[in-house]
C-alpha cells in the first residue's frame, strides 16, 4: 500500500521530504509532481526500482530514463557540454525541456542511449521537486507517468488509487498539468528538436513543425 503525503506546493514541509527520501534510499519507487505533469522515480543505483518503472509503464529496457538534477552543477557531473551549450542551458533552465547531452563517465552504461553514449537530463521548475532534490542530495531516475491506453491522470488521489500497490510514495502538492517536455538534443553542433512540449522552443532556434 502506497504512503500519501500533502506537500504544501510553494512552502515544502522539511519532515516529510526527509521521510521521501527515506522512502527512496530504502528501494522505493514515488510519484511525483514536475512543472510538466507527473513522473514516476528512484535512486540511479537502484535496479529493481528501475524495472518496476518499466513494469508500470509497460516500456522495455530501450526505454530510457532521464536524470532529474536540481540545477547545473549537478548536471555537468554527468553531462559534457561546451560553453554555449552551458550559457544556452543556464538561460533556460530550471524549466519544462529534457535535454539529450553527451553522457560522462559518471552515468551507468544502462542508462546511456545504446548507441552513441548520450542521456537525457533535466532540472525542472516545481518548487517540490526542487526541495526533494535538495534534500535528497543527488539526481534522481526518472521517467514520465503515462501508462499506454489510459487518459493520463493530474491528480495524486487518482494515481493512489491507479498505483497503490506498485509504488512505495504518492506525493500530492495539488493539481499538476499534463504536457510533456521538451526535447531537445544538444549533442550536435546545432539543436535538434525531438518532441515539441512545453518548454519555449525560441530559445533553442527550433520551431514546431
Amino acid at each position: 500500500m502506497a504512503q500519501y503525503f500533502q506537500i504544501h506546493q510553494t512552502h515544502p514541509q522539511q519532515r516529510l521530504l526527509e521521510q521521501t527520501v527515506q522512502i527512496l534510499r530504502d528501494g522505493g519507487v514515488i510519484a511525483y509532481p514536475t512543472d510538466s505533469g507527473y513522473a514516476l522515480g528512484c535512486l540511479i543505483g537502484n535496479k529493481a526500482a528501475q524495472d518496476n518503472i518499466r513494469r508500470i509503464r509497460g516500456v522495455d529496457e530501450h526505454h530510457l530514463f532521464t536524470l532529474v538534477c536540481r540545477d547545473l552543477a549537478e548536471l555537468a557531473t554527468y553531462a559534457m557540454v561546451n560553453n554555449s551549450q552551458f550559457r544556452m542551458l543556464k538561460a533556460n533552465t530550471p524549466g519544462a525541456y529534457t535535454f539529450v547531452l553527451q553522457a560522462t563517465r559518471e552515468v551507468p552504461r544502462r542508462l546511456q542511449h545504446p548507441k552513441r553514449s548520450a542521456v537525457g537530463l533535466r532540472v525542472p521548475n516545481h518548487a517540490v521537486t526542487q526541495a526533494l532534490l535538495a534534500t535528497l542530495g543527488e539526481p534522481m531516475l526518472s521517467m514520465t507517468l503515462s501508462i499506454a491506453d489510459e487518459p493520463p491522470m493530474h491528480e495524486a488521489w487518482e494515481i493512489r488509487d491507479r498505483l497503490e500497490h506498485q509504488v512505495q510514495l504518492v506525493i500530492d502538492a495539488g493539481y499538476c498539468i499534463d504536457q510533456p517536455t521538451s526535447v531537445i538534443d544538444l549533442t550536435a553542433e546545432v539543436p535538434v528538436l525531438i518532441r515539441a512540449g512545453a518548454g519555449d522552443l525560441a530559445p533553442f532556434g527550433l520551431q514546431q513543425d
